[in-house]
């Protein structure tokens, strides 16, 4: 529908519910909004700015493309239907295998989108702006203190300004004025996340969804079921986003619950409808590979972490996963090995960067090395330790290279370091130990087996802990039984 000259329009016979509403002009398109129709309602007054593709954004909401469909059309075919523990897991592979993935799975819940790298209203004016914006907007609701737009104006700077508490009472009062208006239903609820307890949050929140369906809302729900231990809840409720808006944010928020949760086979699923809908979303390619490397598909994940690099070269997340899958991979995996070399081209003094190249070089020398290879890599482990000395890993790859051409009282050194700078690294010790005994220095081996043995036990402990705290979901696909995410 075009609107008149003034930007009004008029919609007839539309039944009441929900809707999405989003405006496209001349290569310009703003965010979707939700709307609640009813029959008490006659007229509502709805914000659509224009941008540019790829800045039509608001806050707490993702941008959508000018492609992008208003409806969740692919239902999945699974279900949660349950948890049960995470301590007797069998996985694919090696231990050091599930425990990378493990530890991307947490790591891939952290991605950021990448259109949020911008300051708030408050962080952006500096203190006297924002003492001058803030005296405006109390100025406005001295004024006008039934207003609808003064009280959500001067909690929404509260919000952004991190003073929750402050912001709280104008944003109730706002939704008390007009209880239908979406965008401040999400700054109310994310008001209450962000300062009260998690509990009390969510009775906020249920209290809010309950006359209004709001993805944003939903999306508040989950993360604080998931903070309460009640992952079923969580993702259930970012389900509920997805249907009512199939955003990048919300198809991430949910593949990254089925993620954490072991649910590796839905997690695919889902984050390949998210890259259908958002092709040039590196994040969620990002995932894919994260979601695929867990289930034993090595070649395929690595294909989507260079295809994640490829849209965002300046985004260093998809180096470092395609980084550690390539160390614990059973087999070097294609296309990593140029990107890493790329990486360090690109951030030279990166301590990580320069690590993460020399594992892949020498993953590929296993089976027949080559000397300028080797050699190559050592130059790249030791300018990561000159970059930054606790990098206890590079250390260690640097006593085992000495090892291997027998100079055990270098290695004995690098060993050394390693410890120094990660305690906690047992190889280093087991390593240490090895070439202590090699130079007849028996005693100081069977000390530092010690320290490897106990560390062992320590971490295994920690890992087994950190496994029951996680609930591994419970799936019931079309057709069958309930049985283990991942068998």
């Amino acid at each position: 529908m075009r609107t008149k000259a003034d930007g009004a329009f008029v919609f007839s016979s539309i039944p009441s519910g929900s809707y999405q509403i989003a405006a496209t002009k001349a290569g310009l398109q703003s965010q979707v909004v939700a709307i609640l129709v009813s029959p008490k309602k006659n007229t509502e007054e709805i914000r659509l700015v224009l941008q540019e593709p790829g800045l039509a954004s608001s806050y707490g909401a993702s941008a959508q493309s000018e492609t992008q469909t208003m409806e969740f059309t692919d239902k999945p075919n699974f279900t949660v239907a349950g948890v049960t523990d995470w301590t007797a897991v069998g996985g694919h592979g090696s231990d050091s295998i599930l425990r990378t993935s493990e530890s991307l799975a947490k790591d891939t819940v952290t991605l950021k989108p990448e259109d949020t790298d911008h300051a708030t209203e408050g962080e952006a004016l500096g203190p006297r702006g924002k003492m001058e914006s803030e005296g405006k907007l109390r100025a406005a609701l001295a004024s006008s203190p039934n207003s609808f737009a003064a009280n959500h104006a001067l909690g929404e700077f509260y919000l952004r300004s991190k003073r929750y508490q402050e912001a709280i009472p104008l944003l109730e009062k706002a939704y008390r004025i007009d209880s239908a208006n979406v965008g401040n239903q999400f700054s109310l609820g994310l008001a209450y996340e962000q300062s009260e307890e998690p509990s009390t949050a969510r009775q906020h929140i249920h209290e809010l969804l309950v006359d209004h369906q709001n993805s944003g809302l939903y999306q508040l729900m989950g993360e604080l079921d998931e903070k309460l231990g009640d992952p079923l809840s969580a993702v259930d409720e970012y389900e509920k986003a997805v249907k009512l808006d199939p955003s990048e944010q919300n198809y991430f928020d949910w593949g990254s619950e089925l993620l954490l949760h072991r649910a590796v086979w839905q997690a695919q699923e889902v984050f390949r409808k998210g890259a259908e809908a958002y092709p040039k979303s590196a994040r969620m390619q990002t995932a894919i590979g994260t979601a695929l490397f867990a289930g034993a598909r090595y070649d395929e994940a690595a294909g989507h972490l260079c295809r994640a690099a490829d849209l965002n070269p300046g985004d260093p997340n998809p180096y470092l996963f395609m980084g550690k899958i390539q160390m614990a991979a059973p087999n070097p995996l294609p296309c990593i090995e140029p990107k890493l070399a790329y990486f360090v081209q690109q951030e030279p003094t990166n301590s990580v960067a320069n690590y993460l190249y020399a594992m892949s070089i020498l993953k590929h020398q296993e089976a027949s090395p080559n000397k300028q290879a080797v050699q190559q890599a050592s130059s790249l482990l030791e300018k990561a330790v000159a970059i930054d000395p606790k990098c206890g890993e590079a250390y260690l790859q640097l006593g085992i290279l000495s090892a291997s051409q027998r100079s055990f009282d270098k290695a004995i050194d690098f060993y050394k370091k390693a410890i120094e700078a990660n305690p906690q690294l047992a190889d280093a010790h087991y390593r240490l130990a090895m070439a202590y005994d090699r130079t007849g220095q028996s005693s100081k081996a069977q000390q530092e087996l010690q320290l490897h043995d106990q560390l062992k036990r320590e971490q295994a402990e920690a890992v087994e802990q950190q496994r029951r705290e996680v609930k591994q979901f419970l799936i019931v696909k079309s057709g069958d039984s309930v049985g283990p995410a991942m068998k």
